[in-house]
């Protein structure tokens, strides 16, 4: 998701797409809220836990 995130905010940016700027901050936020949850040793869904 994180990576995900990256490549919208990076198309966002070159194209001047408002709605894929948003869509990228959320995803990267969401993403790294996941992987600190994972980290830190809480499932994440119905994974014991997330890359």
């Amino acid at each position: 998701m994180i990576i995900l995130g990256l490549v919208l905010l990076i198309l966002g940016a070159i194209f001047n797409i408002s709605i894929l700027w948003t869509l990228g901050i959320i995803l990267v936020l969401i993403g790294v809220v996941l992987w600190l949850a994972g980290s830190m040793g809480h499932s994440v869904g119905p994974r014991a836990h997330y890359w």
